[in-house]
């Protein structure tokens, strides 16, 4: 579902997601290489669906939802097109590498490091859209899909 967000009023808030510069992108790739690690993309399905709105959105029910048409649905989750919805992605996203002990880059807030030991885990962020450089990125992409 996409909402029809031109049509609720605009928050005061900052409702940005997160969007990497290609100068991250590249220094990304450059780190991986240069420290032998593999760099993996990956795509979050549905991550707005992942959280929860801000906004107080509601539809009347159309002729598809069976029984249920012409009821008043509150929509709950964050869908794409509602104007708070990219802010609430990226602070279930933030919450989430936090817990699994990445911060943000000072140079650059869209990558997000942990500390191996021996290297760096790094991920870079635009909006749902990941690049992971990490010698075994498959264990970060299961934590993941553990998550969501």
């Amino acid at each position: 579902m996409v909402a029809a967000g031109h049509l609720t009023e605009t928050p005061i808030d900052s409702v940005c997601s997160s969007v990497i510069f290609l100068r991250g992108v590249r220094l990304l790739a450059f780190i991986g290489e240069l420290n032998g690690l593999k760099i993996w993309s990956t795509d979050i399905g549905n991550a707005y669906l992942e959280t929860y709105t801000k906004e107080k959105v509601h539809i009347i029910a159309s002729p598809e939802f069976g029984d249920r048409e012409g009821h008043v649905l509150i929509i709950s989750k964050a869908l794409y097109g509602l104007h708070s919805s990219g802010l609430c992605w990226l602070e279930r996203l933030t919450d989430v590498l936090r817990e699994m002990g990445f911060f943000s880059s000072h140079c650059e807030k869209d990558i997000w490091m942990c500390d191996k030991g021996d290297h760096y885990e790094c991920i870079a962020v635009y909006v749902d859209d990941l690049m992971i450089a990490s010698k075994d990125p498959d264990s970060i992409i299961k934590i993941l899909i553990e998550k969501y």
